[in-house]
């Protein structure tokens, strides 16, 4: 069967139609209905949810950092409280880790330099971590370098990469 512009004619498709037999032209028929549905409902209405998703999304982030921006000076001048007493930023860690009740999400440290430290948490409670980090800054001096957290599929808890700097 050689392919021409003239087999898509509608004449052609009409004389083909009427060439198949009765079950067949049903089948045709109805593909012709559920394929335009299909492709609405499964694939146009998804992407639009999806877009629209990501738009929500994205603006909240917007949010987030105009609010980080506008508090970003107040934090700058505020003075660094000392640090944690001699102690090494792995033993502070730890410990306050454990006291916020944090211990087992704690899945990985290692040295990320002088006086700075990389942790991994898994399944960590977002609250709990959020306050952790704050207490951390204010009793130990001790800022967040970097953060990476994602959600872990639990709605509340999270899986972070941070790295952690004293003084």
């Amino acid at each position: 069967m050689k392919l021409s512009r003239e087999s898509f004619s509608f004449d052609a498709l009409e004389q083909r139609l009427a060439q198949l037999s009765a079950r067949e032209r049903r089948i045709v028929q109805l593909a012709a209905v559920l394929a335009p549905v299909l492709l609405i409902f499964g694939v146009l209405l998804p992407l639009d949810h999806s877009v629209s998703e990501t738009h929500a999304r994205l603006q909240k982030k917007r949010t987030d950092l105009e609010w980080m921006q506008s508090v970003a000076g107040e934090l700058a001048v505020a003075p660094r409280p000392p640090s944690g007493g001699g102690e090494s930023l792995l033993v502070i860690v730890d410990r306050s880790a454990r006291e916020s009740g944090l211990a087992g999400a704690l899945a990985g440290s290692e040295p990320a330099g002088p006086a700075a430290i990389s942790l991994r948490l898994q399944k960590a409670p977002f609250d709990a971590l959020v306050s952790w980090l704050a207490r951390l800054s204010q009793q130990n001096g001790i800022r967040v370098d970097s953060a990476t957290i994602d959600g872990a599929g639990v709605p509340g808890l999270v899986n972070a990469a941070l790295v952690l700097h004293a003084g």
